[in-house]
């Protein structure tokens, strides 16, 4: 169900796949007009995207310190091209593609996995001590164990989560503004709109922050 009729819908492709290229499509044009038109003193479009790439940046290296400038290619990515798929859910005639579940599941797991590959070939096999707690020693080998199934669950949901929270919150408002659009067609759909590229902004900030936390724990040295 969507909120208007879809602007182009290709056959046999899902329309959250089609979006997700017109996602990428504007991401790649604006990083083509900035790469192409650079300026010593930044403005318009330059301007506008250096601040974004600052604030990723920043946000890399003061969670994961030394080793952000290696996971900030990754964390601006998802940053950049998560906000922007969100926000075409908010143009009509268009569909936000994290909208479905398969699209944001095929952004948590690459952070799953990447967490755990960094981790080991960063702490090699002292990463597990990530999961039996900071109490080693033959007594306290019960809780150790305990610790280690309760850390192993915790970190098997946190693609779940990842996706599940992104997907829930897109959906949700969708659905919400379709039924107020039945109810009020022109007042309380422009304020939930507002509410929209809110939303957009939060959750595209929520998945890179938990990201870079999760990526952060992985790489630190486990005490």
């Amino acid at each position: 169900m969507h909120e208007a009729p879809l602007f182009f819908h290709i056959s046999g492709i899902p329309p959250h796949v089609t979006y997700s290229w017109v996602a990428m499509i504007i991401l790649l044009s604006v990083a083509v007009i900035v790469r192409t038109s650079l300026k010593i003193v930044p403005a318009g479009v330059q301007n506008f995207v250096e601040v974004v790439v600052e604030f990723f940046m920043n946000l890399a290296e003061t969670s994961i310190g030394h080793m952000g400038k290696v996971f900030f290619p990754l964390i601006a990515t998802l940053g950049m091209y998560i906000f922007v798929c969100n926000f075409l859910g908010l143009i009509p005639g268009f569909e936000a593609p994290t909208s479905n579940i398969n699209m944001t599941a095929s952004m948590a797991i690459p952070v799953f996995l990447a967490t755990h590959y960094y981790g080991i070939k960063i702490n090699g096999f002292g990463y597990i001590k990530h999961f039996v707690g900071p109490m080693r020693s033959i007594v306290a080998l019960p809780l150790m164990i305990l610790m280690f199934f309760i850390e192993l669950i915790g970190h098997l949901a946190r693609p779940l989560t990842l996706s599940v929270r992104l997907f829930g919150n897109m959906i949700a408002k969708h659905k919400i503004l379709l039924i107020l659009g039945f109810l009020a067609p022109w007042i309380v759909p422009t304020t939930i709109l507002g509410l929209g590229v809110l939303v957009s902004i939060i959750q595209a900030f929520v998945f890179v922050l938990l990201t870079t936390l999760y990526l952060a724990g992985a790489v630190e040295e486990a005490h």
